[in-house]
């Protein structure tokens, strides 16, 4: 067994008891011995087996001397030892009464277990705190996106039983779209729940990705025209492995960031293998990303400032938090960078091989929640 941290303490403090007493009893053996002969030499002519008074005393004075040095000893070293784990224990007792800002002290660092308890500790005290305050904003963001479309459904309901609005097919068409976008909240957030929790499933197979591109890119040609765009196809007809429904729910995500943020112009769509990758790409011509926000961009519920005539229409900020999720269950990554044309290039990276495809089925992602500009 190797001697480390606070085991390391115990035995060269044992060791330091030993040796002292050892030595104390050595010492004042010459001692006595040599003042009692000297003045005493008659009690020491007669050997017994029995101490006589003198040496009751030494061996007194002696077991006393050296209980009070162990006890010294032992006091300092339980002290140090008691410090951290004092400190851990009132930690626990404090998150136990709701506060989370409680922390141990760590304390002497050569007890090395002492001390990595009060890290340990430390360390799940702060993310116990990030995953409370990330649940509750979590809470209230999902709150917040519910409450509109609910209350624009409620109120159109409401105006039409009193008969406030005519019952016809535009109508009927709002609170359809009201209701549509409803579902893709929630399905956008049960992707998300699902990737987080690491159950987000994929049904991998062979897939014709530039068939699965240009059936979405056909769905929503119409709604980027309103917007003044142009989707452009440049794609590469091979046969790839990955979820189609999860990839078309992906590309359907990065379009319709597009749609709501870029400014009017051509949107490209491109598809390439390269190197056993798979890479899907979306690219705007602005206004593009701040470099700063760069590393945000995949948060859920984050969006980055927005301006401009559509600057109401900001989606729920949960669209390329599930790019992301998607992204890392095909065992890949979603990344965003400056395009050549002044706007985003957003792109989708997965490998391209069946094992790998494989290995993503049956091992769920794990990751963190990483939207909509």
């Amino acid at each position: 067994m190797k001697l480390v941290g606070l085991s390391r303490q115990i035995a060269l403090s044992m060791m330091a008891i030993a040796f002292g007493v050892t030595l104390l009893v050595v010492l004042t053996s010459y001692v006595f011995y040599f003042f009692a002969v000297r003045h005493w030499p008659e009690l020491f002519e007669q050997p017994s087996l029995v101490p006589n008074g003198p040496e009751w005393i030494w061996i007194g004075t002696t077991t006393l001397t050296g209980l009070a040095f162990a006890t010294v000893v032992g006091v300092h070293l339980a002290r140090r030892i008691l410090v951290p784990l004092n400190s851990v224990t009132d930690g626990i007792r404090r998150v136990a009464e709701g506060d989370l800002g409680a922390r141990a002290i760590a304390g002497d660092r050569s007890l090395g277990e002492a001390a990595g308890l009060a890290d340990d500790f430390n360390a799940l005290a702060t993310q116990l705190q990030r995953t409370t305050e990330e649940m509750a904003f979590w809470n209230a963001a999902i709150a917040h996106e519910l409450r509109t479309p609910v209350t624009i459904l409620r109120g159109r309901l409401q105006g039409l039983a009193e008969g406030v609005f005519t019952p016809d097919a535009s109508q009927f068409r709002s609170l359809l779209n009201q209701v549509e976008g409803l579902t893709r909240l929630i399905e956008d957030l049960r992707a998300v729940s699902l990737a987080e929790s690491g159950h987000l499933h994929l049904h991998v197979q062979d897939t014709a990705l530039d068939a699965e591109v240009e059936s979405v890119v056909d769905f929503c040609r119409q709604a980027h025209q309103t917007a003044d765009q142009r989707l452009v196809l440049d794609l590469q007809a091979q046969s790839v492995v990955c979820d189609p429904v999860r990839i078309r729910q992906a590309l359907l995500a990065l379009l319709d960031n597009a749609r709501r943020h870029a400014v009017p112009g051509e949107v490209l769509v491109q598809t390439r293998q390269e190197n056993g990758w798979c890479m899907l790409r979306v690219e705007d011509m602005g206004p593009g990303i701040p470099p700063a926000s760069a590393s945000q961009v995949f948060r859920a519920f984050r969006r980055l400032p927005d301006d401009g005539e559509r600057a109401a229409d900001v989606g729920s900020g949960l669209g390329l938090a599930v790019v992301a999720a998607i992204a890392r269950a095909h065992q890949g990554v979603a990344s965003c960078q400056p395009s050549v044309k002044g706007g985003a290039c957003f792109e989708l990276r997965w490998p391209g091989t069946l094992a790998s495809a494989k290995r993503a089925h049956d091992a769920p992602a794990s990751w963190k929640p990483v939207a909509m500009r």
